[in-house]
């Protein structure tokens, strides 16, 4: 009987051939774990490479941070733990190119808007409230540009940027309100454009045409998406919509960002790294920010903090103020109501906002409210009239004797109500 193992394609042959086969298997699984390794180093590099660029985009205000710390023991102390106020100031500069086109550099700017951003220490809400050019504030001592100092003068509020940048800004607005300033962040018009454009737009509802050369501006009326150059040209514009007031500039100013925010948070952008990363990119390159926001992980905890609120809880209001007694062209505060505002700013209290009133002869029943702090009054209910005291004395809606005290409401809007109808 002859053995099988000398027989060709036998029991030897047969496993002789499962070496090959072995072998192959190891080699694929050699290579397919180097190629993984491979991925998982290239997805690593790419990512410390993305990190680092976007890191690297923000410009940091050491200026500005010396100017506070030269002044600290003037500034504000902090009165809730946990709480943040973010100065947001938009700069009117034309330098650089994209800037250029809206008018000549010389070498100076204002702050064409500066909006007050506070965010309670349970990050349940935001309030973003506008502070006018044209109001008229006690600017202090302020270092300028060439090194030299100007002195302390009641003026008109953006003249603060444009002697001492955001260090004099902050000064100005901690010496108005009372309230510490803890981060500040500064975009031009580029900027904003960029950021716009990132997101893909922002929709508005316009009741007519807008024709203005000088915003460089021109759209039909109805549902409208801006993108970048028509949305800078929407809240700068001043005299082609509505009665050419800074008051209905800022009041679409609010509007806009409503619509912003509301756009941010329906699209899921922010847990979306495809569309994180184009606005992330655009928003860093576009700030000059305080040290403590200067980097990425910086602007990824006040994102991280905000990114759930709720769009009816995100408010925006204008300081109360009226037509300055010796030139109706400029803005003082209304008081008590501005200080009343502040207050509960300042120890982070709730605000509520609410609607202006209709004009006279609108049917009852539809907005029109009393001024009585019933959520519809079209000025900020004083601490007189909501029963509340003076002094912003208790907290969770109650006053040192134990009783409730109203939550004062502000004339303003939400995220939640910034919807086309």
């Amino acid at each position: 009987m002859t053995d099988s193992a000398g027989i060709p394609g036998g029991t030897g042959a047969a496993a002789g051939g499962s070496k090959p086969t072995r072998s192959r298997r190891r080699r694929l699984l050699r290579w397919t774990g180097l190629g993984a390794a491979f991925l998982v180093l290239a997805g690593s590099a790419g990512g410390w490479w993305i990190y680092n660029k976007l890191d690297g985009n923000i410009t940091e205000d050491t200026s500005a941070a010396a100017e506070l710390l030269r002044y600290d023991r003037d500034r504000p102390a902090h009165f809730a733990n946990g709480a943040q106020n973010i100065l947001l100031i938009g700069s009117d500069s034309r330098s650089g190119k994209d800037n250029a086109r809206y008018g000549q550099d010389r070498g100076t700017e204002r702050s064409d808007t500066t909006i007050l951003l506070h965010l309670p220490a349970d990050r349940r809400s935001a309030t973003a409230v506008s502070i006018p050019r044209d109001l008229m504030a006690d600017i202090p001592e302020c270092l300028m540009a060439d090194g030299s100092r100007t002195r302390e003068r009641r003026a008109q509020f953006n003249w603060a940027f444009q002697w001492g940048g955001a260090g004099c800004t902050i000064r100005t607005v901690e010496r108005l309100t009372g309230i510490r300033v803890d981060h500040h962040m500064v975009i031009d018009f580029g900027g904003f454009k960029k950021m716009v454009d990132a997101i893909g737009g922002v929709e508005v509802c316009l009741k007519q045409p807008v024709d203005d050369s000088e915003a460089k501006l021109r759209l039909p009326a109805g549902r409208q998406t801006l993108q970048g150059e028509q949305a800078l040209g929407f809240v700068r514009a001043r005299y082609s919509l509505g009665n050419g007031s800074d008051t209905e500039r800022m009041e679409r100013q609010q509007q806009f960002l409503g619509s912003l925010v509301k756009k941010v948070q329906s699209n899921g952008v922010l847990l979306n790294p495809a569309r994180l990363y184009p606005l992330l990119d655009a928003a860093t390159s576009s700030v000059t920010t305080d040290p403590g926001l200067a980097s990425l992980r910086g602007l990824y905890e006040l994102v991280r903090g905000v990114r759930d609120i709720p769009t009816d809880q995100v408010k925006f209001l204008t300081v109360p103020r009226k037509p300055y007694w010796a030139d109706p062209n400029r803005d003082e505060l209304v008081e008590p109501d501005a200080s009343r505002l502040f207050q509960q700013l300042r120890t982070d209290q709730p605000v509520t906002v609410a609607p202006p009133k209709p004009e006279p002869g609108t049917r009852p029943g539809n907005g029109t409210g009393n001024g009585t702090g019933d959520g519809a009054g079209n000025e900020p209910v004083s601490a007189t009239e909501s029963g509340a005291p003076r002094d912003g004395t208790g907290r969770d809606g109650e006053g040192t004797t134990g009783t409730p005290v109203p939550v004062p409401t502000f004339t303003g809007t939400t995220a939640g109500m910034a919807d086309c109808r």
